[in-house]
């Protein structure tokens, strides 16, 4: 083999090997383990850092949230931190633990309950998913429907008929509870201190005040990126989403540096 082959095949060695560094590096279980080893080390920005990434990627869990909340409570940011456990339970409506969290969370920010709770349909859609309410709710129509078939060409008619009936009111109580859920307004977390809210969707606009830090607040409306939302208080007004984050899936609430000028582009979700 000529030196010049031998280096080639070299080149071609270390390319490889940094390929397959990379391909670890960007493992989701890898990568959440280093998060979870930042956040032992109390390197918190690091920390959340790799879970906004994995959960921009898609790569969402109760887990991740539950540990993306530790960090950001450590570092002391209630807001970021609730907004993580609200999320973590859209995922996982029946954890118990997530509950107990965003109670404890929500007394030591002093928030009453309908302060984190704005839309009460929203926890009959939680209701719906936690138990598959539109599952059951589809089977039972399609049981009633063969049973009104079997009252109608076959024997026993009467208590058939009584059969179709009734799973036809079961299946639409059950199917009650999400169609309600689904007419709750979308909410989002105030999740910075000293949060301003605005008088226009602009960035010349007037503040009117600021929001209370860890409040959960109706979106009313939105505009790029600024949402039209109603605090506790009853007061309208526009915030930046960089600031008040949705609780929707993070890759479409987050706001790339190049879109949001300013410092505001570092308390991102």
């Amino acid at each position: 083999m000529t030196r010049t082959a031998l280096g080639m095949s070299l080149v071609a060695a270390l390319c490889g090997f940094e390929a397959l560094a990379r391909a670890g590096a960007s493992d989701p279980a890898e990568r959440f383990r280093e998060a979870s080893g930042l956040t032992r080390a109390g390197d918190y920005p690091r920390a959340l850092e790799a879970y906004r990434e994995l959960a921009t990627q898609g790569h969402e869990s109760a887990s991740l949230y539950w540990n993306w909340a530790q960090a950001a409570a450590a570092r002391g940011a209630v807001g970021e931190a609730l907004w993580a456990l609200l999320r973590g339970r859209e995922l996982e409506p029946g954890d118990r633990a997530l509950q107990r969290e965003i109670e404890r969370l929500r007394e030591n920010a002093n928030l009453d309950a309908a302060e984190v709770q704005p839309e009460p349909l929203a926890a009959l859609a939680r209701l719906g998913r936690l138990l598959h309410l539109d599952l059951l709710a589809l089977a039972l129509f399609g049981l009633s429907l063969l049973a009104h078939a079997w009252a109608r060409w076959g024997s026993a008619a009467r208590a058939v008929a009584r059969l179709a009936w009734t799973t036809l009111g079961l299946g639409l109580l059950l199917a009650a509870a999400p169609l309600l859920g689904s007419l709750a307004r979308p909410t989002a977390v105030v999740a910075v201190r000293a949060a301003t809210l605005y008088d226009a969707a602009s960035p010349t606009a007037a503040p009117l005040g600021t929001l209370r830090e860890a409040e959960v607040v109706p979106i009313l409306e939105r505009s790029r990126d600024y949402l039209r939302i109603e605090d506790g208080s009853g007061a309208r007004g526009w915030a930046h989403i960089s600031e008040v984050w949705p609780l929707e899936r993070p890759r479409t609430a987050r706001i790339s540096a190049e879109q949001s000028a300013g410092p505001r582009s570092l308390a991102q979700p």
